[in-house]
This record gives structure tokens, C-alpha cells and sequence, in this order.
């Protein structure tokens, strides 16, 4: 299994992908609370600590656990012209052994959304969990409605695989979503889900 010796960063055209740090806290609070409205329909409910300071350290703790033991890999976008926050996009749920299999969950900032931002980030975290991780699979999740974040997995290579009933609670109800993959030995045809 591929351990970091440093600090985790990825390169991508516009941004550099890399894990949340202590001094990040204001940053996302912002954004996350700018974007809030845009976030939530999407999203499990928000703990009542969400956007606190205690809060985000534990999650930065987290993150550093994870990459450590080799679990998850959550990143930060943070685009290199001016160094803003954009979003986050995390390759969890890391299973190893016969699977070689990892699950993707993604948010962008309201104001840098339909900008590429996160399109350029999956493909470069996918490129990732194949070559550096020795994935074979990352599988990602969406509501059935939200267009955009299908749209969005299907440019990036993911191929609809079928619905999980109750798989997600968000926004504080059991939700069924779509299943996505991508293989890195993909064979299998486009297909039509739209």
C-alpha cells in the first residue's frame, strides 16, 4: 500500500489538490457557510458543530489519520492564481485485498461551480488512486436529480451501474441515489443515462 512520506498534494492545469491544514479553518468556514443554500440539498445534515473551529480540527485530524493509515484521501481545491478555497473532494472508503476499490465524494464553493474546477479534480484524483494507490475501482454516489453532478461524472469516464434504495441520508431523510464507477480497465460501453 502507498504511504506518503510528506504532505499530500496533486497537481492539476489550474489547481493544486492537497489536505486540509489548521490555518484552512476560516477559509472553509467562509465558503462552506457562503455556500450553504447551494450545499444542503445535497448533503447529510449538518452537525450543529459544522462550521465551528472545533470542528474543522477534528476534520483536518482526520484527514491526516486517514492518509496515514491509508483509508482515505481527502484534498482540498485551492487554485494556485490566488490561493482560494474552492471546494474539497474526498477518495474514501479505501478497501484493499481483492477489491482494490475506493468510493468519491466531492463539493465545490457556489461561486466557482459549473467553472471545470471540479471535472479537473476527479480526473486528476481518479489518475491518482490508479497509478499511485493501485485502485481498480472508485465509485461515487449522487442523488438521482441533481443533474449536474451525473453530468459531471459521466465527462469524467464514470459509467451508471444502478440504484441504491436508502443509501444516503441527506438532508436529514433516507434518499436513494445512483451508482457510478470507474474502471482502470474500463471495456464496458457508453451508456445512456442522462
Amino acid at each position: 500500500m502507498f504511504m506518503p512520506r510528506r504532505k499530500l498534494k496533486i497537481e492539476t492545469e489550474r489547481m493544486t489538490l492537497r489536505q486540509p491544514i489548521l490555518s484552512d479553518f476560516r477559509a472553509w468556514s467562509t465558503l462552506r457557510e457562503q455556500s450553504s443554500t447551494f450545499l444542503t440539498p445535497w448533503e447529510p445534515v449538518w452537525a450543529s458543530d459544522h462550521l465551528s473551529r472545533k470542528g474543522f480540527t477534528n476534520r483536518v485530524y482526520w484527514a491526516q489519520r486517514s492518509i496515514g493509515n491509508g483509508s482515505a484521501v481527502p484534498l482540498f481545491l485551492v487554485r494556485r492564481s490566488d490561493q482560494n478555497l474552492l471546494g474539497a473532494i474526498t477518495l474514501d472508503n479505501i478497501r484493499r485485498g481483492p477489491s482494490q476499490a475506493g468510493t468519491l465524494g466531492y463539493w465545490v464553493g457556489e461561486a466557482y461551480a459549473r467553472q471545470g474546477y471540479m471535472q479537473e479534480a476527479i480526473r486528476s484524483v481518479v489518475h491518482y488512486a490508479y497509478e499511485r494507490l493501485d485502485l481498480s475501482r472508485v465509485e461515487a454516489a449522487c442523488l438521482p436529480e441533481n443533474k449536474a453532478s451525473r453530468a459531471l461524472l459521466e465527462k469524467c469516464g464514470f459509467k451508471y451501474e444502478g440504484v441504491a434504495q436508502s443509501y444516503l441520508q441527506i438532508n436529514g431523510r433516507w434518499r436513494t441515489h445512483v451508482l457510478y464507477a470507474a474502471l482502470r480497465l474500463d471495456r464496458r460501453g457508453k451508456t445512456d443515462a442522462g
